[in-house]
């Protein structure tokens, strides 16, 4: 089935207790194209970028079967850019520089060809953006998917409520679920959330895994154990990629199935973080793909007998 990406397309610089990077490609956008393209060859791009962007990279994504139609390049401008700093944990960071520059004004515009789309998601964005994005839509897809982040809940709260009433499932991790909902509790706190109108709630923890929430009913997935954790910029949004790239293949959006996208949207994070940027993503072999889900699933798989 036919899914439709939007966010940001940029450029990243990068520094870990394992190293640093120059100028890298980074954006939500394209973490999530390149996990849902093991998926599913039918996902369409919708970003912004500048006349600096090479276009190596777009080609590349062309070569993944992403339309990339709907990715605008501004002449005369230059791409979002962003640069951060983690701490030793790799659980915290600094932000170093933060220029958005095309990414400031972007008009998400919708191609007439993209308009037959089953599924929707909205990477990390301005709420704003977000909502146009839905209302460009002539047709509501089966099942819309909308990261974002405590940012947005400090400086646009209105706006970005407004927008989670419109979506299907909201992804977040725990620190943000908490201070979206006011509590510590991640049950209550994904019963306030789910409330606000989005059916299903995944709160990510990380290395610690990912919860999937659904009415009363709950998934948790953990995360596999490695030997090397180099960058984990981008691990959630490679998370939401394979997670809505393996929903849009199977065409399946029920509770059960969703338990199996979990699975394979942490897969595909547990690649990512393994080296810098997209670098691991880029290539995967179906072999290290299917190794790595079995590997995911002898975690949560036991036999015991009742007490």
């Amino acid at each position: 089935m036919s899914l439709l990406v939007v966010g940001s397309v940029a450029f990243d610089a990068i520094e870990t207790p394992f190293g640093k990077t120059d100028k890298i490609i980074g954006g939500a956008a394209s973490y999530i194209s390149l996990a849902a393209s093991y998926f599913t060859k039918q996902s369409k791009l919708v970003a912004v970028v500048g006349e600096d962007f090479p276009n190596e990279f777009i080609q590349t994504l062309e070569s993944k079967g992403v339309n990339t139609e709907g990715l605008q390049i501004k002449q005369g401008e230059k791409s979002f850019f962003w640069s951060g700093k983690y701490h030793t944990d790799m659980n915290s960071r600094d932000t170093l520089v933060t220029e958005l520059n095309v990414l400031g004004n972007f008009d998400p515009i919708i191609p007439d060809s993209y308009q037959d789309c089953e599924y929707l998601m909205l990477g990390n964005l301005t709420p704003a953006v977000q909502q146009t994005v839905i209302n460009r839509l002539t047709k509501r897809p089966k099942l819309i998917v909308m990261d974002t982040m405590n940012f947005w809940m400090e400086i646009a709260l209105d706006d970005l409520k407004k927008t989670i009433a419109m979506v299907d499932v909201l992804t977040i991790n725990d620190e943000e679920a908490r201070q979206l909902s006011g509590e510590y509790s991640l049950v209550k706190a994904a019963a306030k959330i789910q409330s606000m109108g989005p059916k299903y709630l995944i709160i990510k923890k990380g290395e610690n895994g990912a919860l999937l929430f659904h009415d009363k009913e709950v998934f948790f997935a953990p995360a596999l154990p490695l030997e090397e954790v180099f960058d984990p910029t981008g691990a959630g949004d490679t998370f939401a990629g394979g997670f809505i790239g393996y929903l849009a293949k199977t065409n399946d959006i029920s509770f059960n199935n969703m338990k199996n996208a979990i699975i394979c949207g942490s897969a595909m994070a547990s690649f990512c973080v393994e080296k810098f940027g997209t670098e691991r993503i880029m290539d995967l072999t179906d072999e290290e793909l299917n190794k790595r889900i079995v590997a995911f699933s002898s975690l949560i798989k036991f036999d015991i007998a009742s007490m």
